[in-house]
């Protein structure tokens, strides 16, 4: 193994072999990885094995992604830019480096989504009476409806902007849909500008349903941007329109707050959020048939180059089009329904606590219902015998069934303390509501700890029994937010064990409180101590596999990033240790390269379902751990996280099968990863095809779908 440039892996592991140099033959891009995940995410999309709908709505996903990543990769890659920054990151690349790649990289991807788009999705949708009816195909009685539609629905909403020298180019929202208008002659006051700006307000929906009787077919819809090209003219009365092209920009939307210097995070909080609609422009989107000198001027508007210029064919925002599935009875086109199991304890019982107190229960969502953890809280608010509740907030939406509980639960005059974070990227607004909803009824509402988001997953309930105070807990790897409870696949766990529950009474202490971190039983928390406990169980894995004794690492996470833990696998992997990576999203570490990784297998599975659980399985001392963090640096160095075991035999022995050893067996929906980082579906070959997540619906929901 080459020895230039190379170091040695810090830590607790010993007997370790040169590295190689720590750039590019070491740690993939995270960016770049990001994308390879959105292609992964594309080619459900083309996979005809899927309900049709549910392929747009993988397009969609892609469309929404892609949104993020430039709101916030792409426009922090342009910050560092800016500031002049040019080192290299872990993969060695800098800053132009990777955003040359991206653009490269996002042209083709966005290429290919609208490809998918128009020539598979609309032409398979118009098979099945789903059609988007074309501008120069409506029939008379088409266009008198669209018309009238416009009339009544559309231009009373518009304010059309003419460019002058009193009307400067107006500043348009982020992502929002707009439409430069090309112009001849001379309006009523002599002006003669040229240019116009029409936006359109988010109120009104991207696409209509018109009646079949006028559409022809069982559902038959028009784009609003076909709408408004169709009757621009009439929003310029005595004017030529020479040209109407839609067009979006994308802008930065990475919150800044100075944690240093302010004195309180929520009035913060409230002043920037608004800006957030008007950061530094990053993509311009048009649409195919914009002219060039139109989409220089709208370059020269934004501040952005050719590079950062998408032209499409098609919608400039497809993740509008997610809504189109809620419009459509189909069920044929869809994902079957299926209804979320309940555990046997839990069905048995009405009452949780006494549930919880004969054993630990370990939920599985979204195979297994939500409801249990929203009932926890709610029998904790009605409970005469509750005296205290604690939980954590990351997301949980803006309308939650189990914020209302705690809200009930301070009104009862239950001790509820809740730990807020405000600074849960997009989800903000609704956390700043729900803590002032929560003060107004005298909860204590806390917002962690300054400089570490608050991303653990805890709620404890204090309940009084026998004249003793009891400790319940649930943990998970998932927010507490039903919707997505519904989408995602985690864990969560009852227990009433005095020793965790003592660490969670701990953790809390040491959010609501000052004083030194004290020293933990069972869980491995973040900032503290997550990152070297990791470091040592791997470790350990590669010392007994030097002396010959039984080793293994099986975890799965959504992301792979923080550089020591990658050398900490590396140096497993040397020592002959099977490692076995299932990685959602981005992985830096590069499987499969002799004398380096060659034990190691990363494999990403993607499917109806957002894969979301965090497991840490190592084979030497059988210990399972559940978390809520991915392995990667914000999660181990400036977040909040807690990882716990499963103690119970039979619980760690379902977590093993239901959340390991089905997806590695998965050869329908998982993808193995090479070494450049590109990956490559997993193909059944002659034996049966083996689907996790439609294993785990016949398993554990009481209506499974049997369906891909």
């Amino acid at each position: 193994m080459p020895t230039d440039g190379s170091s040695q892996v810090h830590g607790p592991a010993s007997g370790v072999s040169a590295m190689p140099d720590t750039g590019r033959r070491l740690f993939l891009n995270r960016e770049l990885g990001q994308l390879e995940f959105n292609r992964r995410v594309l080619a459900q999309a083309r996979d005809e094995r899927m309900p049709l709908l549910e392929r747009l709505r993988f397009l969609c996903i892609v469309g929404s992604n892609l949104d993020e990543f430039f709101e916030i990769r792409v426009a922090g890659l342009k910050a560092q830019i800016a500031l002049g920054a040019d080192n290299p990151g872990p993969d060695g690349m800098r800053p132009r480096e990777v955003l040359a790649e991206v653009s490269l990289q996002v042209h083709a991807l966005i290429r290919q989504q609208y490809e998918i788009f128009n020539d598979e999705i609309l032409p398979a949708l118009d098979v099945q009476g789903v059609r988007f009816l074309r501008r120069r195909e409506w029939t008379d009685a088409q266009k008198a409806w669209i018309h009238r539609h416009f009339i009544d629905e559309v231009m009373p909403v518009l304010t059309p902007l003419g460019l002058d020298p009193a009307h400067p180019f107006p500043r348009l929202l982020n992502k929002s849909l707009n439409f430069v208008v090309e112009l001849s002659g001379k309006d009523a006051f002599g002006r003669k500008s040229g240019i116009a700006i029409v936006q359109a307000p988010r109120a009104l929906p991207r696409f209509i349903l018109l009646p079949p009787e006028i559409s022809g077919c069982e559902y038959g819809f028009v784009f609003l941007s076909s709408i408004l090209h169709a009757h621009v003219d009439e929003l310029f009365s005595g004017m030529e329109v020479k040209g109407c092209f839609q067009f979006r920009v994308t802008r930065n939307s990475d919150l800044f707050v100075d944690e240093e210097e302010i004195k309180n995070l929520r009035t913060a909080l409230q002043g920037e959020l608004p800006q957030r609609h008007f950061g530094d422009a990053v993509r311009l989107e048009v649409a195919d048939l914009c002219p060039q000198h139109m989409s220089d001027f709208l370059l020269q508007q934004f501040g952005l180059t050719q590079d950062d210029l998408y032209r499409v064919s098609g919608p400039v925002n497809l993740v509008r089009l997610m809504q189109v599935p809620d419009h459509v009875r189909r069920p044929d086109l869809v994902f079957k329904p299926f209804v979320a199991g309940i555990p046997g304890q839990l069905a048995k019982r009405s009452d949780i606590f006494a549930a919880i107190r004969k054993s630990d229960i370990l939920l599985h969502h979204p195979y297994q219902s939500f409801k249990p953890v929203v009932s926890f809280i709610e029998q904790a608010a009605s409970d005469p015998n509750v005296v205290a509740i604690k939980q954590t907030v990351y997301r949980t939406g803006a309308n939650s069934e189990l914020m209302q509980h705690l809200i009930t639960a301070a009104r009862n005059g239950k001790a509820v303390t809740v730990i807020v974070e405000l600074l849960a990227r997009f989800d903000e607004e609704a956390n700043i509501n729900w803590a002032s909803k929560l003060e107004e009824v005298g909860a204590h509402v806390v917002y962690g700890v300054v400089g570490h988001k608050t991303h653990a997953k805890m709620a404890m309930v204090v309940r009084r029994e026998q004249g003793r105070l009891e400790r319940y807990v649930h943990l998970g790897t998932g927010n507490y937010h039903s919707r997505t409870a519904t989408l995602y696949t985690d864990f969560g766990l009852f227990t009433c064990n005095a020793e965790i529950t003592a660490d969670v009474n701990n953790t809390f202490l040491q959010l609501t409180g000052l004083g030194k971190a004290s020293a933990h039983t069972h869980l491995w928390q973040a900032p503290f101590t997550l990152h070297q406990k990791l470091l040592e169980a791997i470790a350990h894995e590669a010392d007994e596999a030097r002396a010959g004794r039984p080793a293994g690492i099986t975890a799965k996470m959504n992301a792979l990033l923080e550089p020591e833990i990658i050398e900490h696998l590396y140096a497993a992997s040397q020592a002959g240790v099977r490692i076995d990576l299932i990685v959602r999203g981005v992985c830096a570490l590069r499987p499969g390269i002799p004398g380096l990784s060659e034990n190691i297998r990363v494999r990403s599975v993607i499917g109806r379902f957002l894969e979301h659980n965090r497991i840490f399985h190592f084979k030497s001392s059988d210990s399972v751990h559940l978390a809520s963090a991915d392995w990667m640096d914000r999660n181990f160095f400036r977040r909040i996280e807690v990882s716990f075991p499963v103690l119970d035999p039979k619980l760690k022995r379902r977590v093993l099968v239901e959340g390991l050893k089905i997806y590695l067996d998965d050869n329908s929906q998982a993808w193995e990863m090479d070494s450049d980082g590109h990956y490559h579906r997993r193909q059944p070959g002659r034996g049966r095809s083996r689907c996790a997540q439609m294993e785990l619906l016949a398993e554990l929901a009481t209506r499974p779908d049997v369906s891909v």
